[in-house]
């Protein structure tokens, strides 16, 4: 690969991706404060901020870590953290997918619960599977948003079916769901659930925020062998010490973080899960209008489409020409499998349904609908 030169004369474009997403302008500000120490007390007092705001936000009374990292981070340390053999990973894409290739790269016995892209991972299979199999699973882990399809799985119901096995632990990957998808964390025995920032938190990317039971943290401190960079306990008993991070943190995108959750909290949890339930809605309401919609009906994402290309359009060509005239991206189909098959609207962060609007005219307009 030859060098590209970063030009900064390029276009601005608004983004309907499965993210990153829309930044506030004075969020994206709060980055250019000048520096200061990762031990100093501005580093106490900016992370214990961000921290407590956000267990107040997803009204967890469980354990939040933030480190700088992408989400990806959690699959490999919560496999590492709380697997010591087996983990069931129920697969119905390409990232739930990834999570079981990520536990087999670690050395885990993996069984892969199989679904059809498209389809949605069923709570009665994983009861089957946790009945039926002559292993004992120390982890469930399922994808809540499967973007790849834009299917959303029912991981209330399957947290509650893993709670009735109290030593198989409860993993979900709410990459690109959680802050636009409501969800009650602790009712339904989540044991972790992770994000990354740059998605439904419509911030910056560069942090990674992951929710903990203590069950899960002391599960971790009776084994061997943890993650060292995200070990619960390494970071929890940090947090309870020094109200810091172990390591250096990406302070500048903490501090975009600590100015977006402000405004989230104004929102609420459940509030801004409805905004985003209202853009789901009409964006699919739109999708049966000209096309139809890829994942299985009643199981659809609140927070990344996935629409069937029924017409046959050219996708890249239309993705191309929207962006060209209009200012607008959106995404084709993830992968070769899905890439003009499908196209994805990403309608998270700080969208609304006016903005989504404006998406879906442009995309009319430029495929002669």
């Amino acid at each position: 690969m030859e060098k590209r030169e970063y030009t900064d004369d390029y276009p601005e474009k608004t983004l309907y991706i499965p993210g990153p997403t829309e930044v506030r302008e004075d969020v994206v500000a709060e980055m250019a404060q000048p520096m200061f120490g990762h031990r100093m007390d501005r580093m106490t007092d900016l992370y214990t901020t961000i921290v407590e705001d956000t267990k107040e936000f997803l009204g967890t009374d469980n354990e939040v870590v933030v480190l700088t990292a992408s989400g990806t981070e959690f699959w490999e340390a919560s496999t590492l953290n709380l697997v010591d053999e087996n983990i069931l990973v129920p697969t119905c894409g390409s990232f739930s997918e990834r999570h079981a290739n990520v536990a087999e790269r670690l050395g885990k016995d993996v069984d892969r619960l199989e679904y059809e892209w498209g389809e949605a991972i069923k709570p009665e299979d994983i009861r089957a599977e946790l009945e039926e199999s002559d292993k004992h699973y120390d982890v469930v882990a399922a994808v809540m948003n499967e973007s790849s399809t834009g299917v959303r799985n029912p991981i209330e119901e399957i947290g509650d079916v893993v709670a009735e096995y109290p030593d198989t632990y409860f993993v979900v990957d709410a990459v690109s769901a959680l802050g636009g998808d409501h969800v009650d964390i602790d009712a339904h025995d989540i044991d972790v659930i992770f994000a990354s920032t740059q998605k439904a938190f419509a911030m910056p990317p560069g942090l990674a925020v992951c929710v903990v039971s203590d069950e899960a943290y002391e599960r971790e401190v009776g084994k061997d062998s943890a993650s060292w960079y995200g070990g619960f306990q390494r970071t929890i008993d940090y947090y309870e010490r020094k109200g810091q991070t172990h390591s250096t943190p990406a302070i500048p995108v903490m501090l975009a973080y600590r100015k977006q959750m402000k405004y989230m909290l104004d929102e609420g949890h459940q509030s801004r899960s409805d905004r985003h339930l209202e853009m789901a809605e009409y964006t699919r309401e739109w999708a049966h209008d000209h096309f139809d919609m890829f994942p299985e009906a009643g199981y659809e994402s609140q927070t990344v489409s996935c629409i069937e290309n029924t017409q046959g359009i050219d996708v890249a060509a239309t993705i191309e020409q929207v962006s060209d005239e209009y200012d607008y991206v959106f995404s084709n189909g993830y992968g070769s499998q899905l890439g003009e098959q499908t196209f994805r609207i990403g309608h998270m962060g700080e969208h609304d349904r006016d903005s989504i609007e404006k998406l879906t005219d442009a995309i009319e307009d430029v495929a002669g609908l």
